[in-house]
């Protein structure tokens, strides 16, 4: 069994070190796989774009701690999600919506267990990582489950014309599927036209140009330089297409 973390963390605190502990705690065979701890923090509405972007390579049966959570121990719900066979387990504030929308088949489960000690501020540790150990060590299957009709935030099954992640490369992954966008099209950003290459050696070095990137977005990058540094890319800056 495959447990993933996708998480707004960061790899250098000490958070993820502790979600991993309980995690061998309660599901000890299972391996524990970094997704992305450097989701953009607080954004929700990125990281569920690019939940959805890595959902669909992740092996069926795994389970994703998905935390990007800037309203833990709030009123927002904690809940369990199986979409297209895969499980997901995190706060249900839009962040696992996209993955709901795009999935074939998708239930929603709430989590109503609590557990004896639950911070205020750290339901990544005490709530979700317990969880989702239960689910990997086979404690929890859907049949046992008290079953949800939706999810309480849900953002649709649309893209997003936005930046929603920058690379230590300094491409900006957008939020736009690539099967939807033609190759004659233009990315505008701050009234920049950016024109499409198929790989980076297509153009001069440093020249700008959007291209299907790995995950099958529409990405900003520059052969051999940083996109965001030339064009100023912020995560959340809007982008347009032209002809």
């Amino acid at each position: 069994m495959f447990i993933y973390l996708f998480t707004d963390y960061g790899s250098s605190d000490l958070y993820v070190g502790q979600i991993k502990s309980v995690l061998h705690q309660h599901a000890p065979d299972a391996q524990v796989i970094d997704l992305l701890h450097e989701v953009p923090a607080y954004n929700i509405k990125a990281g569920a774009h690019l939940l959805a972007a890595l959902a669909h390579q992740l092996p069926p049966d795994s389970v994703t701690v998905a935390v990007v959570d800037p309203g833990v121990g709030g009123v927002r719900a904690p809940v369990m999600m199986r979409a297209d066979g895969r499980w997901f387990v995190g706060p249900d504030n839009g962040l696992m919506s996209v993955v709901a929308a795009r999935a074939g088949n998708a239930q929603i489960f709430p989590i109503t267990w609590t557990p004896k000690k639950l911070s205020a501020s750290f339901h990544g540790r005490d709530l979700f990582a317990p969880v989702a150990g239960r689910i990997a060590g086979g404690g929890l299957c859907a049949e046992q489950l008290q079953k949800k009709p939706r999810l309480d935030v849900e953002f649709g099954a649309d893209d997003l014309p936005e930046v929603i992640y920058i690379d230590h490369y300094g491409n900006g992954f957008t939020g736009l599927r690539a099967n939807g966008v033609s190759r004659d099209a233009l990315i505008v950003v701050d009234n920049r036209r950016i024109g499409h290459a198929r790989v980076f050696s297509e153009v001069p070095a440093g020249e700008v140009f959007w291209y299907e990137n790995s995950l099958g977005l529409v990405e900003i990058a520059a052969n051999s330089a940083s996109a965001a540094g030339k064009l100023g890319l912020q995560t959340g800056q809007p982008l347009s297409l032209a002809a």
